[in-house]
C-alpha cells in the first residue's frame, strides 16, 4: 500500500500567519485548552493577590513617672506655675519644698532639691538664675498705729520710729530715719510680727511676708522709695535636665508648643 507524501499519514505543518510552522499533530501541550491558555470547560481562577504584609508598629511605652521637687522661701508664690506643669506634664509630679531664706542656697547645693524661687541677695556663683519678679516692701505695725492712718508710706514718715530686725531680713540694711530696736534681732519674721503685735516697733519686709504672717491685730502699708525684694528661679550649673528646662518654660510663659 503506497504512502501518501511519505508522511506517513500525519498531517502536514500549518504555516502560520508569521510564517513560522506549527505542528497540528499530537494535540501538544496546549491541546484542549481555549485561546487563553486555559482548559476548555474548566472553571476559571481569578489570580491570587500577593498578600499585604503589615508590620506592627512598635508599641509606645508610658513615661516613667518622676517627681522635680521645687524648693520656695517663705512667702514665694509658684500657686500659678504648678498649676501649669500639673497640666502640661502630667507625668512628673511636682513637689514643693519650703526652704527658709537663710539655707536657700545649701538646699541646692545638698541636693535635697532640684532648683528654687530664692530672694536677693543671693550668691549664684555656679548656679543659675533667673529674674522672676520683684516684692514691694511694706511697713507692718500694729493695728493701733498712726502709721495706718496713710494709705501709702514713705522713709520721711517713719522718722522715729522703733525698727525690729530679724535673721530672715531679706531687703538688707535700709536706709531709714528710724530708731534702732534694743531687742536683738530676732530668729523669724513671724516672730517680728508677734513683737509688732503687742506695740514694740515696726517692722519692714516683704509684701508677700507680710500677707504669709498676717494678724487681725497688724496691718501692713505699702513703702514707697524703698529696696524692692527680687525673687529669681535658681539651680546649680551643670545640674540641668529636662523637666528643669521644660519648668523654666512654663515660668517664662512659653507655650506647650513653643521651642526653647
Amino acid at each position: 500500500m503506497s504512502r501518501r507524501g511519505g508522511s506517513g499519514g500525519r498531517k502536514p505543518a500549518v504555516r502560520s500567519a508569521k510564517g513560522g510552522a506549527r505542528s497540528t499533530a499530537g494535540g501538544g501541550r496546549n491541546a484542549g485548552k481555549n485561546g487563553k491558555g486555559t482548559t476548555k470547560g474548566a472553571p476559571q481562577r481569578p489570580a491570587k493577590k500577593a498578600e499585604k504584609v503589615v508590620f506592627d508598629a512598635p508599641p509606645v511605652l508610658p513615661e516613667e513617672p518622676r517627681t522635680l521637687r521645687l524648693g520656695a522661701v517663705p512667702g514665694a508664690t509658684p500657686g500659678r506655675w504648678i498649676d501649669t506643669w500639673n497640666t502640661r506634664m502630667p507625668n512628673v509630679a511636682l513637689e514643693l519644698v519650703p526652704i527658709p531664706f537663710a539655707r536657700q542656697r545649701a538646699a541646692l547645693t545638698e541636693g535635697g532639691i532640684d532648683l528654687a524661687l530664692v530672694r536677693a541677695p543671693f550668691d549664684d556663683d555656679g548656679m543659675h538664675a533667673i529674674s522672676l519678679y520683684e516684692e514691694l516692701p511694706v511697713v507692718i505695725a500694729s493695728a493701733d498705729s498712726h502709721l495706718l492712718a496713710a494709705d501709702e508710706l514713705v522713709p520721711a514718715d517713719l522718722e522715729g520710729e522703733t525698727l525690729l530686725t530679724t535673721a530672715e531680713d531679706v531687703l538688707g540694711a535700709l536706709a531709714l530715719p528710724t530708731t534702732p530696736s534694743s531687742i536683738p534681732p530676732l530668729d523669724t519674721v513671724e516672730n517680728a510680727v508677734e513683737t509688732v503685735a503687742a506695740g514694740v516697733g515696726i517692722l519692714v519686709a516683704p509684701m508677700s511676708l507680710a500677707r504669709l504672717h498676717h494678724r487681725k491685730d497688724v496691718e501692713y502699708r505699702i513703702l514707697r522709695d524703698a529696696p524692692v525684694s527680687p525673687v529669681l528661679l535658681a539651680w546649680p550649673k551643670g545640674a540641668t535636665t529636662p523637666d528643669i528646662e521644660a519648668f523654666v518654660g512654663v515660668v517664662r510663659g512659653r507655650t506647650a508648643n513653643s521651642s526653647r
